[in-house]
């Protein structure tokens, strides 16, 4: 029988989200719906990235036992580097993991008070991120995972995936 596994809760420093799925489950590579966000850590937020890496750390040794004794050798997880891995200029600068859940993650904003409109929390605003790390062990490919318990936004941003703001479409409108 193998061991049980042992879960670790991660709150990030400020981070922008990205590909945001917090209201409405999105079908995910494996075909499921799930909750999810891709959250970026920017390379100069150096205690950000330690605490991250800490706390990875702490879930790889309290589950020694899960993975039968040993930390395997290519274990996967930990931050991913958004200049290497992503074509994308918004990932440029960062680190990124991705954390979904089948459940509803909480949305909060800055004064820790639940948004119910969508439009309020969106790919590219600013906030931190409550997440569960947890072992895997799936048809032979081990790791840890990201669990979403929930964001917070604390400050407005870009908004990305080409969207704007409904009133600025129809400025032309009005420059007459």
């Amino acid at each position: 029988m193998a061991a049980s596994s042992t879960k670790v809760k991660f709150v990030t420093n400020k981070v922008r989200f990205s590909f945001v799925h917090v209201f409405e489950p999105a079908l995910n590579l494996s075909g499921k719906l799930k909750y999810s966000v891709s959250i970026l850590i920017p390379k100069t937020d150096k205690a950000g990235i330690a605490a991250f890496n800490k706390a990875l750390e702490d879930c790889k040794k309290a589950n020694m036992g899960y993975f039968g004794g040993a930390i395997p050798k290519n274990l996967k997880g930990g931050l991913r580097d958004g200049d290497v891995e992503k074509d994308d200029p918004v990932y440029a600068g960062n680190y990124f993991f991705n954390a979904s859940s089948d459940l509803k993650p909480g949305i909060f904003d800055e004064n820790s008070q639940e948004i119910i409109d969508p439009s309020e929390f969106y790919s590219g605003c600013y906030g931190r991120a409550s997440v569960t790390m947890y072992p895997y062990d799936v048809s032979g490919s081990k790791g840890i995972g990201y669990g979403l318990s929930a964001v917070k936004k604390t400050e407005e941003g870009e908004k990305l995936g080409g969207a704007t703001a409904s009133a600025a479409d129809f400025a032309a409108d009005f420059a007459v």
